[in-house]
């Protein structure tokens, strides 16, 4: 009899858990789906689930040992930038195959006012420069550098109401979870007065909503880029993904 595959997918993303229930029929495989543990009541997926960090590189490293896995799919949101360099690491020190699932980042259509800038420091300064009123659509964990900021009203947009107050001068949270309908996010726009949308570029479906309506809008983006993935093998789709990894646990001809 041969053992069982082990699969750990670092997720907190849609293409994740498609991938878990894609995968999650797939004889002679076992799933671990990794989430970061931001969000209170995450859907469930085949396979097991954890929740939370794993203590940088070493931890990882020592978590792929003890668990035996065999393969990893690092399809954890664009942004995530330190847990996908961790995981290249990790992987590369104790030989685990790895691959990056991560979807296709947004175009800017021809009428699009789009600001492209490196990161979240540029675009804080970039800001004052565009409007007063800003939609923040880049989640709670990344507001540091807008913290400094005077005489700019913010919306925050969160999936969980935060636990304290966020490190803004002048701001209104809403709760909501995607996707969101460019109609609606037109309306909501219109209804705070909003000048310039702040947004990452995270690609996908769920929240383009808010690109087109700025556009409809005819409002600027401050338009973060994302960040270099480390070398290694990267596919854009939930199918090529699948396919890496039933290549991997297919018997040997």
């Amino acid at each position: 009899m041969i053992d069982a595959k082990r699969l750990l997918i670092l997720g907190g993303t849609g293409e994740a858990a498609a991938l878990a229930h894609r995968l999650g029929r797939l004889p002679g495989l076992d799933i671990v789906t990794s989430l970061a543990g931001r969000t209170r009541a995450p859907a469930a997926v085949p396979g097991e689930m954890r929740s939370g960090g794993f203590g940088g590189v070493e931890g990882l490293e020592s978590y792929l040992a003890e668990r035996h896995m065999d393969f990893v799919v690092d399809a954890t949101h664009p942004f995530a930038a330190r847990i996908t360099a961790n995981a290249a690491t990790a992987c590369a020190k104790a030989g685990i195959p790895r691959l990056v699932l991560t979807r296709p980042p947004w175009q800017p259509h021809k009428s699009d006012r789009w600001v492209r800038v490196a990161d979240d420091r540029a675009a804080a300064q970039t800001l004052a420069e565009l409007g007063r009123r800003v939609f923040l659509s880049i989640g709670r964990q990344d507001l540091t550098p807008f913290a400094g900021l005077r005489g700019i009203w913010f919306l925050v947009r969160t999936i969980d109401e935060p636990a304290a107050p966020l490190p803004l001068e002048n701001y209104e949270v809403i709760l909501g979870r995607g996707p969101f309908a460019a109609e609606a996010e037109a309306a909501l726009m219109r209804e705070h007065g909003i000048a310039v949308l702040l947004s990452k570029n995270s690609g996908g479906q769920a929240t383009y909503g808010k690109i087109e309506a700025a556009r409809r809008l005819g409002l600027p983006v401050v338009m973060i880029d994302r960040p270099a993935l480390p070398d290694g093998s990267v596919v854009q789709s939930v199918d090529e993904a699948a396919v890496w990894v039933e290549a991997r646990c297919a018997p040997p001809p």
